[in-house]
């Protein structure tokens, strides 16, 4: 796509919407440039929330913003609904699925994607948690298998449908198995006749030792007691195996052990955007075993200082020598950063100091009051790191909108400790088999 009137000022093309991509773009505003912004969607999510929307605290509009509304009062900004398909660096085009952009300077924060380590078949059985799509059916999955269970005559087949394995004990696995278990002994604890939902059984596994791993052990261990405390079972040091519709296995030193369980997801890892290895491809650049592009200190391309590739895409070291994590914080950061040594070029300035992370901590959420928190030094726990948790996921949501509105859901679900987001959608998608008698011949009810 060629400027409308010949226009030839120059063109910054960044390929994704996430924080990276958008905080790029905003801090290209005064430049002189004309920017484009592409996705496959038109909106920005927020990932750190996603897990909330599959648990029912929040619905999709409320960690969403359309990137058309945030960007409005940009002139210089255009954005584009569209999907990458490739890219032609020697004419400095990106190639789209239904035409091309053509660009003098390429920003690419494609993201991530669920990593299921060469299992990608477990997906249909155990999904992640990685897009607003991926949330719905989470959600989908964790109600409809109460629904199911209180028809279930058979115990054994009742008991798999309450049986819920959360795999990965990263951040996203420790919210979602504190969340699972505030679901079944609080919300729905009164909702059901034949079945009781407080004693639905939550497994929490992964492969390393601890929970959390990349937290301070003591903060590891405070998370473990927390979740054992809302009766989640905490198996560490043990491999996944095999997953199907039933069930999962698992291994471990001397063996292994079938769990009956109807409902598993998806927490352990994940892996780079398509896009990243076909952008080495045609650059000539390297990725890790991530499929994460190994880029320059000022996050360029080796070879090709007109493409910069900014978060979760990127393989860059941090102080400590290790790639920097897939977070939102270290993307903001490059993004901006990118977007500042574009300008300088612009200007004529001199390059600027390779890019540098600053880390300003790292949380998880729990549960209620219960929340881990590492700032510099400092590590602490409890209702302090929960209170700091809120704060600073409510001033990270986009728009007064979004943060208004998810205060008032979250005041709601305290308060009331129910669920606002709980209707089942797409029932047949699912296809969840109700073995119980139908009609009057209910299950019988719970004494």
């Amino acid at each position: 796509m060629k400027p409308v009137g010949g226009d030839t000022q120059h063109h910054v093309v960044i390929v994704g919407g996430g924080f990276g991509g958008l905080f790029a773009a905003r801090t290209l505003e005064k430049a002189p440039a004309r920017v484009t912004l592409v996705d496959r969607r038109n909106f920005h999510l927020f990932q750190p929330l996603l897990y909330q929307v599959a648990t029912g605290i929040l619905g999709p509009g409320e960690i969403t913003a359309p990137l058309r509304h945030i960007l409005r009062r940009q002139k210089n900004t255009t954005v584009l609904l569209g999907e990458v398909v490739d890219f032609d660096p020697a004419n400095r085009r990106v190639v789209l699925a239904d035409g091309a952009v053509d660009y003098d300077t390429l920003i690419v924060a494609a993201g991530m994607k669920n990593h299921y380590y060469g299992h990608d078949r477990w997906e249909k059985v155990a999904p992640g948690l990685k897009s607003i799509e991926d949330s719905a059916l989470v959600r989908q999955k964790l109600f409809y298998a109460f629904e199911v269970a209180e028809r279930e005559r058979d115990p054994e087949k009742r008991r798999a449908w309450l049986t819920f394995v959360i795999v990965g004990s990263g951040p996203t696995g420790v919210e979602l198995s504190g969340m699972v278990a505030e679901i079944s002994r609080d919300t729905l604890k009164e909702d059901f006749r034949s079945i009781h939902p407080e004693e639905a059984g939550i497994i929490l596994v992964d492969a390393t030792g601890r929970v959390l791993p990349a937290f301070h052990p003591q903060l590891s261990a405070h998370a473990a007691e927390k979740l054992r405390a809302l009766g989640v079972q905490v198996r560490t040091g043990v491999k996944v195996t095999a997953i199907d519709e039933e069930g999962i296995v698992l291994g471990f030193p001397g063996g292994t052990e079938r769990i009956e369980a109807r409902t598993v997801l998806w927490a352990a890892g994940v892996a780079a955007s398509p896009l990243g290895k076909l952008l080495a491809e045609k650059t000539g650049a390297r990725v890790d075993s991530m499929g994460r592009v190994m880029v320059n200190p000022d996050l360029t391309v080796p070879g090709h200082p007109e493409i910069f590739v900014i978060g979760d895409l990127a393989h860059i070291p941090g102080k400590d020598g290790n790639p920097l994590p897939g977070l939102a914080p270290v993307a903001t950061q490059e993004g901006r950063y990118a977007a500042r040594v574009i300008g300088k070029r612009l200007q004529g300035e001199p390059a600027a100091e390779p890019f540098s992370y600053f880390d300003k901590g790292t949380m998880a959420v729990i549960g209620r009051h219960a929340a881990v928190a590492s700032i510099g030094r400092f590590r602490f726990g409890g209702m302090t790191a929960w209170l700091m948790w809120l704060f600073i996921h409510l001033l990270l949501l986009i728009n007064f909108e979004s943060r208004l509105v998810v205060l008032i859901r979250w005041a709601f679900s305290y308060f009331t400790h129910s669920r606002g987001s709980r209707v089942l959608l797409a029932r047949g998608t699912l296809r969840l088999p109700i073995t119980g008698a139908e009609g009057g011949n209910a299950p019988p009810e719970k004494g």
